[in-house]
């Protein structure tokens, strides 16, 4: 007998029909590659060649200028922008699809390049040590400019103004980037946010950023349509180290999180071993399905087995995937077939053209 797959069952994630419990997940993919930083017909085939997802999370697309941390990203805040998206939103709802946008804001991990000489902005005047990747190739990272509270309030009016942008663009909704060590992470963590204002020291403080936007983007999109993207357990990466209060921090977010009817809150399990890292949650899926009442999306290292097996215990509704949906466009079908997936190239993710982008197989065609 053919046993049930649950990824591929259809799912109501609020008032929208999902015909699968498959997402593609954000992924810079640096193919913006013009002046105005605009998608364009390439990233419009490229996302419709994977519409059979339940649900497709666009590429992190900037807010603002000072947004930016990375070449040959989009944008989601000029005229010129939104009218590019919409080439984007027709072709996947034509075929059938759903897609939400990203809207980030790196914060600190960018580089005086992309700011004509200015530093970037983050929660405190700290170095992620880290690297930019800039128009003249990667670059160290630099100390950058703690905000003031004026930048602080005007930074949560781009996250309004890039959410109202995404719904003239044809988005079905928008996902808030609180993760991976970008701004709003930056602010949550004591290693990278200082400040003793009203925006840094207690756990309540440092998440105040969060709730402030999610008020500014409901102003513009129904609160079932908005998503949250958090990494609890993230460390190492970008300049971020798990301390103490990393995970009662992320605790008490996601439990407010519950006061808003999302579409779903977003989680990553860690990105490296935190197994013996003090304070660490190794478990993510576990440790905050009791604590979400909504819809609990659940990202990293999945595959068929281990998304179907996550989904039938209970500890997520959805399953987010990355490079997998990169190197196979029809990857629903792969698993509806229980095909072999076929593998990505790392040395393309982030080129610009067609290859390792628009030019997988898919099932049946060479």
């Amino acid at each position: 007998m053919e046993t049930r797959q649950a990824l591929l069952d259809d799912y109501m994630m609020g008032d929208l029909k999902l015909k699968n419990r498959m997402v593609m997940a954000p992924m810079t993919r640096s193919r913006a590659d013009n002046p105005g930083n605009s998608a364009t017909d390439l990233m419009a085939e490229y996302y419709a060649q994977r519409a059979s997802a339940g649900l497709i999370i666009s590429e992190g697309s900037q807010i603002s200028k000072r947004a930016v941390g990375y070449i040959n990203t989009p944008g989601i805040y000029s005229d010129e922008q939104v009218e590019a998206w919409k080439k984007v939103t027709r072709a996947v709802h034509a075929r059938g699809g759903k897609m939400f946008i990203q809207l980030w804001h790196v914060g600190r991990m960018s580089h005086p390049d992309f700011h004509d000489g200015e530093l970037p902005l983050s929660a405190s005047a700290m170095n992620p040590e880290s690297q930019s990747y800039t128009p003249q190739g990667f670059k160290d990272t630099v100390t950058a400019k703690a905000m003031t509270v004026e930048e602080i309030k005007e930074t949560i009016k781009d996250y309004g103004r890039a959410a109202k942008n995404a719904l003239v663009a044809g988005f079905d909704g928008v996902e808030v980037h609180a993760s991976n060590g970008y701004l709003l992470h930056q602010f949550f963590s004591r290693t990278s946010n200082v400040r003793t204002d009203d925006y840094g020291g207690s756990i309540e403080n440092r998440a105040k950023i969060l709730f402030e936007v999610m008020d500014e983007v409901k102003r513009h999109v129904p609160e079932n349509r908005i998503g949250v993207r958090l990494n609890p357990s993230l460390h190492g990466v970008f300049g971020m180290t798990l301390d103490g209060e990393s995970i009662p921090t992320f605790d008490h977010i996601v439990k407010r999180l519950n006061n808003y009817k999302l579409a779903y809150l977003h989680l990553s399990e860690p990105f490296t071993d935190v197994t013996d890292v003090p304070g660490a949650e190794p478990n993510i899926a576990v440790h905050y399905r009791p604590m979400y009442k909504g819809t609990l999306m659940i990202n990293t290292g999945f595959d068929r087995e281990t998304g179907n097996k996550v989904i039938e215990d209970g500890l997520a509704d959805l399953v987010a995937f990355g490079k997998p949906f990169i190197s196979n466009p029809d990857l629903v079908e792969r698993f509806e077939a229980k095909a072999e997936t076929a593998p990505w190239n790392e040395k393309t993710f982030y080129t610009t053209g067609p290859e390792g982008y628009t030019d997988y197989p898919v099932l049946g065609r060479s």
